[in-house]
């Protein structure tokens, strides 16, 4: 059994497309950062904090977390996602996904405080965007989802955490 920190339906789906045959087991476990998280860091902290507070809670060998944030750049706010996998006596593996610059009409909001998954719902005049699509989603037209993305980064968690022969 896997622990996942989260129990957003998307991230559900994408760690069930990469451990087809194992049992997941889904959590809601705090990141221990901001609801917004705003930079690299903060966002990998976050999944890392996700990754053991699941493991913890379930007892198991393997805890995933996976957290989505903005980081601010020269070009303007990006949308990043980041996953890691904690397993026993290892360091946590991390891993990124692609990144798009957010429309500049999101800038002031997320700097004020908000969450992206309030802003993307109200400029997609959907709900629950975030458990769905995602901001991505809605950014590129359908062509790339929330779950994609984070499809993409556990198969990079696992591929590494596999090639780590100090962990097994």
């Amino acid at each position: 059994m896997i622990a996942l920190g989260t129990t957003n339906p998307a991230k559900v789906r994408a760690v069930q497309a990469v451990f087809t045959t194992t049992e997941i087991k889904a959590l809601s476990v705090s990141s221990e950062v901001s609801a917004q998280p705003f930079s690299d860091e903060e966002t990998v902290e976050g999944a890392i904090n996700r990754a053991r507070n699941a493991k913890v809670e379930a007892n198991v060998a393997i805890g995933i977390g996976l957290e989505g944030g903005v980081v601010e750049t020269d070009r303007g706010l990006l949308l990043c996602n980041w996953g890691a996998l904690l397993a026993s006596d290892c360091e946590p593996v991390i891993a990124g996904g692609l990144r798009i610059p957010l429309p500049e009409e999101f800038v002031t909001p997320l700097k004020s405080g908000r969450e992206l998954g309030e802003i993307i719902d109200e400029y997609a005049k959907k709900e629950n965007v975030r458990q769905n699509e995602g901001a991505i989603g809605i950014l590129t037209g359908g062509y790339i989802s929330r779950e994609q993305v984070f499809t993409d980064i556990v198969k990079a968690l696992v591929g590494q955490y596999k090639q780590l022969k100090s962990c097994r």
